[in-house]
Order: C-alpha cells, then sequence, then structure tokens
C-alpha cells in the first residue's frame, strides 16, 4: 500500500485521442518530479529488456469543466505540485510553444482539460473531490 496516491483528472469532453494525449503528457510531468516512482526494467522469457513503469498505481478521472476549474485551485490552494494542460496546447507543435500558450492564461481563465497530482491520499481525494472514474 502506497501513503501517496497519483490521480489525473481529465475534462469529460475531450475526444479519444485527447484523452489519450493529455494523460501521457501528464504522467510524464509526475514522473519527472517524482523520478523514484519508476521501478526496474522488464525482462521477458526470451531475454528482451522492456522500459521501466510506475511502481505506484495512477486512478484515471473524468469530471465537467466547471470542477476541473475547482480542482485546479484545490491544487493551488494547498500547494501541490500538479501537471497541467490547457485547451489552447492541443494547437501548438512542440514544448516552446505550449509554454508560451501556457504562459498567456492565469488560473482564473485557463481551460483546463487535464490536471494530475501525486500527493497523500487523503489530500488527492479532497482535491479531486467532484471527479469520476473515467469511463
Amino acid at each position: 500500500m502506497f501513503d501517496t496516491k497519483i490521480a489525473i483528472v481529465l475534462r469529460n469532453n475531450l475526444a479519444s485521442w485527447q484523452t489519450l494525449n493529455v494523460t501521457a503528457f501528464l504522467m510524464s510531468g509526475i514522473t519527472g518530479r517524482n523520478p523514484e516512482i519508476i521501478g526496474d526494467a522488464y525482462r521477458d522469457r526470451s531475454g528482451n529488456l522492456y522500459n521501466p513503469l510506475s511502481i505506484q498505481p495512477i486512478i484515471v478521472l473524468a469530471a465537467p469543466p466547471e470542477t476541473m476549474s475547482a480542482i485546479h485551485r484545490r491544487t493551488l490552494d494547498r500547494g501541490v505540485p500538479a501537471s497541467l494542460f490547457i485547451e489552447e496546447m492541443f494547437s501548438t507543435g512542440h514544448d516552446a510553444a505550449n509554454r508560451a500558450v501556457f504562459a498567456e492564461y492565469a488560473p482564473d481563465d485557463a481551460r483546463v482539460v487535464g490536471i494530475a497530482i501525486r500527493a497523500d491520499r487523503k489530500i488527492v481525494d479532497k482535491i479531486t473531490k467532484g471527479a469520476v472514474m473515467h469511463p
């Protein structure tokens, strides 16, 4: 059992490709900030080596836009580091452009499509209140 919890919350009206894209980007942020969550490499019976994966389960939730904004605010209010993806990032093509468009928005006007956090289990549950299991 883990003392921490990883939760990814996605806006509930995204296209399938957007859901997958945002989930991948957000989890890369959690991993980058918390490299200790990556385990050992995997090896199959034939000896082929595969990339290591997270040692900790990840919960994926969904929420409407208003709840996404509330979750974003709760994360900031509690000082919990987060990975954040805003709608405008879908129109960019590389990291520098993502950061540039991201910098144009503040918490009150950001159209959050995804947020990922890793913190104490109880804190994550409080922050993600209102989100449901992703279908």
